[in-house]
């Protein structure tokens, strides 16, 4: 094989521009995939009583055991800047193909010294074997974070309260939702966790206000007018993929997510931490 000044300078010039542009391509897929975005909305409804105005909600969603700098604080620093009121995790914290439940922890006793953190399973953690989920979800609890199984609890400040309600993921398409939902004070402003956006619709029949969900992470690969290319459960061009989506009464937050699974790079489409404030 001939060494680099052995070439004639034409073939130099052009291996030149090839190794040039490898660099860029792997700079630029690096950036896409490491560089955190923070989708910042403004959730605006007269229900929200007057002490949860400006009150914060930072989602963390499809973490896909991803890893943001030492012990994941490029991320954790972002969350803490942004000093949320509460953190919401919408599901596939770990991912079930690649399973690493420390680095999920460690992650989780950070978040808790922020703020108070609200978890919901994701497919992902459906999908481990019964062992690993079973530590996952205990030394998720014992780390202080409360994993809402099906069940709704309020949130409290002053006199004034909202309700927030998680949804289990083998549990999206079912009646669950319906029957949680029947006892609750029909008055309250009522937030979901849900990891999975495609059921929008059965949602916004059970009457709550805001669903946080992920699962498409933003359509993977992101296109002008296009928009997401594919995600779960949705299949190409998905509706729900990323962003803000109003039906009826209700608006659902889809994050693109911070993490990668079986297809391992992003395009277009930088991981995602999405950033609610509430506003009555």
């Amino acid at each position: 094989m001939k060494k680099f000044n052995d070439l004639k300078p034409k073939r130099r010039y052009w291996f030149g521009i090839v190794i040039v542009v490898i660099f860029i391509v792997l700079v630029f897929l690096f950036i896409q995939n490491k560089w955190i975005v923070v989708s910042q909305y403004s959730v605006v409804n007269e229900r929200i009583p007057e002490d949860f105005d400006g009150f914060r909600v930072v989602q963390v969603s499809d973490f896909h055991n991803a890893k943001f700098g030492k012990n994941n604080m490029i991320l954790v620093e972002k969350i803490m800047k942004l000093k949320p009121d509460i953190i919401v995790i919408t599901g596939d914290l770990i991912d079930s193909n690649d399973t690493d439940i420390p680095v999920a922890i460690e992650l989780l006793k950070q978040l808790v010294q922020i703020a108070p953190t609200y978890y919901v399973t994701g497919n992902h953690e459906n999908w481990l074997v019964q062992d690993d989920k079973q530590e996952l979800l205990e030394k998720l609890v014992n780390s202080g974070v409360v994993n809402l199984k099906n069940e709704a609890l309020d949130l409290k400040k002053n006199d004034s309260s909202i309700c927030l309600i998680g949804l289990n993921d083998e549990n999206l398409s079912d009646e669950t939702l319906a029957k949680i939902t029947k006892d609750l004070d029909q008055d309250s402003y009522k937030i979901l966790l849900a990891h999975e956006p495609q059921h929008f619709e059965r949602y916004e029949k059970s009457s709550v206000d805001l669903i946080l969900s992920g699962h498409a992470h933003g359509g993977q690969f992101r296109f002008p007018i296009v928009g997401g290319l594919y995600a779960p459960d949705q299949g190409f061009q998905p509706k729900y993929s990323k962003g803000l989506y109003r039906e009826g009464s209700s608006s659902m937050i889809v994050s693109a997510g911070l993490g990668n699974s079986v297809i391992k790079v992003r395009l277009l489409n930088h991981p995602d931490l999405v950033c609610v404030d509430l506003s009555n």
